[in-house]
């Protein structure tokens, strides 16, 4: 790392597929939005060669032409894939999105990768989501490196950058989070800045100049020396410590010489395990230079410091029915294990899934199984069905690079599986296998819709469907209460591109409405209620009255019903009549048109005619009863209370608790966990709580996580449900 400087055109360019796992490097980068991951792995790609004469990518159109939507929203929206070859080694770099409403995509960039980039803005600092994200990699051992950009802005300092990326992700052991190389700044500017336009290797104590656009190394002259050389000593000691060679600080403090080769194959291992994690620097070409700066030092990381497939840890896997199986290393000549980690719909080649091979090969025209796991609370189909792969290819951009099969350890799209979705395995058709889920958010965001016109309603079950199955961090639900469709989303981003997504790809048209939570009415004390059924219009009449009593019962009881009649006022056969009008009106409500709950309804009395009573006649009646016994009493508003969960940091406890309070939650109790971070466990009513992903994002600066789960209903304040009944008024 540093001591090559790569130039020959042979050792770079366009990936195909690859020959074995040992030729393959699989790296997410990860990072806030604006802090220049795209633009990062532009420059990797144009450094590697996979450019055309114009600067564009070879493939067709940039990176970040693969969506549409990504240029109406300024941001990416998706996981995409970019190979690269550096050395003979194909590169997957896995970009990202770095806003928080899509990260069900960053989730499954980790799934697919065996390393991560962490791209940290000069000018931005880290934000803590990613830190967040940090943790998770460090709690599965995930080998990872810092790379800060934005060097061009002035408020750019890469040495107080370096320091808090070292409070930030090493607060286990700072001193493993160091530089590798320091920035060179040319000549200053007239507004005083002084352009960083080259890099000093720690290790090599080498100039690497990118000023000329290309990279030429030279020699550092005496005035530079002391600021290497604290800087190396620092970074040999890093080294050294997480060495495998116990031996080697003794050697060292004892001033015993240590060889550069030595230190670069230590830090490679350091890096390769996880224990180690290197700061480097990054910037794109100028002009229409070739190299942009600090990337040959980046694929010379890439390649000799993160791990291949083959040292990464097997996933589980289980069979259909939960046994469990042994998936050895990760191996060409093994049984086919492979997953769906992205599904998208491309508008030149239809459907595709990006699929990253764990065991095995998948070749072209195979037939597999593909198990999935069954998410049918989020609105997707259950499936373990056999598919034929079609195509296979490569891709980069809009293009794909068609190749005849992809060994295990890479990464490739298929075209036009059917039925396979997002976190789905395939595996062999006589041997199915299932790999354990990837955790994913919940979304809690509702987005209630309807079709704009007839012919959106006959499309809209279609384009729904496709969505989530390309993205499981969307939930689709059929209100059975409010008979809404709701959309659950991450957040109001996401909801955004889902809507256009639905526009644009499947040619349907919705309007948002407002979301409706689940109300529901119940007696707030005893009532009586007659219900006279008597009609007589010439031929059979229609005869019946019976007369109840309706008590309030315990949060949660149902509609209890009650026979007293005696002495056959009102006939044997005709009580069951009576009991479903009153549960046929109980269902449509009676003040406010919300469903009736919790009451106990007494048959006391009635009357019956031998020909006109029927049925019929006696399910009015009842209905009748119930709605008479409504109008004389106090009807209570029931709301459903959810229970909330904020994990959230210790500097925001008391902003989000005082929101709880303002959104009439009921603080259960805190809990400390690790990290400097407090569980806020709450009872809150979800009407307060309908744009709460929002909120809370807000409230924490995009660090806090919260669940949410039904609880009860409960009577509504009665200055709420009046203000609520006069919206809805004014609506009507």
């Amino acid at each position: 790392m540093g001591d090559k400087a790569h130039t020959h055109p042979g050792a770079a360019g366009r990936a195909s597929a690859a020959d074995h796992p040992a030729s393959v490097r699989n790296v997410v980068l990860v990072g806030h939005s604006g802090s220049g991951k795209t633009t990062l792995v532009e420059a990797l790609a144009r450094t590697a060669g996979a450019v055309n004469r114009a600067g564009r990518v070879e493939d067709g159109g940039t990176v970040s032409d693969y969506d549409d939507i990504e240029h109406r929203q300024q941001r990416s929206v998706q996981l995409s894939l970019v190979p690269v070859t550096w050395d003979g080694i194909k590169i997957n770099l896995l970009d990202t999105p770095g806003y928080a409403d899509f990260v069900g995509d960053l989730r499954a960039g980790l799934r697919a990768a065996d390393a991560a980039l962490f791209v940290v803005s000069a000018s931005d600092g880290v934000d803590g989501s990613t830190r967040v994200v940090w943790e998770e990699c460090a709690a599965v051992g995930m080998p990872r490196a810092i790379v800060i950009t934005h060097l061009e802005s002035a408020r750019a300092d890469f040495e107080e950058m370096t320091r808090l990326c070292a409070e930030a992700f090493g607060a286990d052991d700072p001193d493993a989070v160091l530089p590798l190389y320091l920035p060179l700044r040319g000549p200053k500017a007239p507004d005083g800045h002084a352009p960083v336009t080259g890099l000093t290797g720690l290790l090599s104590q080498k100039l690497y100049d990118y000023s000329t656009g290309g990279r030429e190394e030279s020699e550092p002259g005496e005035d530079q020396l002391p600021r290497i050389e604290e800087a190396r000593n620092r970074l040999i000691e890093g080294i050294i410590a997480e060495s495998e060679d116990e031996t080697l600080m003794d050697r060292y403090l004892g001033g015993e010489p240590v060889e550069v080769a030595t230190l670069i194959q230590d830090l490679e291992r350091a890096v390769a395990r996880g224990v180690f994690f290197p700061v480097l620097a990054a910037a794109p070409a100028a002009g229409g230079a070739r190299q942009g700066l600090g990337t040959v030092e980046l694929l010379e990381l890439v390649t000799r410091g993160f791990p291949t497939p083959q040292e990464a840890e097997a996933p589980r896997v289980t069979t259909p029915e939960g046994a469990p199986r042994e998936l050895g290393p990760c191996d060409p000549g093994a049984p086919l294990v492979a997953e769906v980690v992205k599904t998208s719909s491309d508008p030149y080649v239809g459907r595709l899934s990006l699929i990253r091979v764990f065991s095995g090969t998948l070749r072209a025209d195979q037939t597999v199984h593909v198990s999935g796991h069954g998410l049918a609370d989020r609105g997707h189909e259950d499936h373990d069905v056999d598919e034929r792969i079609g195509a296979l290819s490569t891709p980069f951009g809009k293009q794909q690079q068609p190749v005849s099969h992809v060994v295990a350890g890479d990464l490739a799209c298929v075209a036009k599986l059917s039925r396979a979705e997002t976190g789905d395995t395939l595996s062999a058709k006589d041997d199915p296998l299932l790999m354990a889920p990837w955790e994913m958010p919940d979304p809690l965001l509702p987005l209630a819709i309807r079709a704009h016109s007839k012919p959106d309603e006959d499309r809209l079950s279609h384009g729904l469907s496709r969505l989530v199955a390309e993205d499981p961090t969307m939930r689709l639900e059929q209100n059975p209460d409010t008979h809404q469709v709701v959309l659950w989303c991450l957040g109001e981003a996401h909801a955004d591109v889902a809507l256009e997504r639905l526009r644009s790809r499947y040619g349907v048209q919705v309007d948002v409405v407002p979301h409706k939570v689940s109300l529901r009415e119940t007696f707030a004390a005893k009532a009586a209620g007659r219900g006279r059924h008597v009609k007589q219009s010439g031929g059979h009449g229609q005869f019946a009255i019976c007369e109840i009593e309706v008590e309030p019962l315990p949060v949660g009881s149902g509609i209890e019903f009650v026979d007293k009649v005696v002495g056959g006022a009102v006939p044997r056969q005709f009580v069951p009549s009576v009991e479903k009008g009153v549960r046929t009106q109980a269902l449509k409500g009676l003040a406010s048109g919300y469903q009736l709950v919790d009451v106990r309804v007494t048959l006391l009395d009635g009357k019956a005619h031998s020909v006109d009573s029927s049925d019929a006649a006696f399910q009015t009646a009842g209905a009748l009863a119930l709605r008479e016994a409504a109008a004389d009493a106090r009807i209570h508003l029931l709301e459903p209370v959810a229970e909330v969960s904020v994990l959230v940091g210790d500097d925001y406890v008391g902003t989000v608790m005082s929101d709880l309070s303002g959104r009439r939650g009921r603080v259960l109790g805190t809990e400390q966990t690790p990290g400097g971070r407090t569980l806020i466990r709450a009872e809150v009513p979800e009407i307060e709580i309908s744009r709460y992903a929002v909120d809370v994002r807000s409230l924490s600066h995009g660090t806090a996580r919260f669940s949410r789960a039904y609880a009860r209903h409960e009577p509504m304040p009665p200055q709420v449900a009046a203000r609520l009944r006069q919206q809805s008024d004014d609506a009507a």
